[in-house]
């Protein structure tokens, strides 16, 4: 149980055709082709908006710490009055 045969795909294929007619098949594969595609670009676009963020927050961080280090050497300079 739970195995596809060429039988259960004959059967599938001959109820779209009663659904759908044969007229209407290649439009619903052209659609769905479409939409799996717009899907995929969209994983793409996410995967690749991850990897922005990801980047941008290393560039912060490397760009506060030298202004950190620029801090500390400053204050280190400056005479305590106490």
């Amino acid at each position: 149980m739970g195995e596809f045969s060429i039988t259960h795909l004959l059967l599938v294929g001959l109820i779209f055709l009663i659904f759908f007619g044969p007229s209407r098949l290649p439009q619903l594969g052209s659609s769905l082709g479409k939409a799996i595609r717009g899907f995929k670009q969209g994983l793409n676009e996410i995967d690749v908006d991850a990897k922005d963020i990801k980047d941008n927050h290393q560039q912060v961080s490397h760009q506060q710490q030298p202004g950190q280090q620029v801090n500390q050497t400053q204050s280190q300079k400056e005479p305590h009055n106490s």
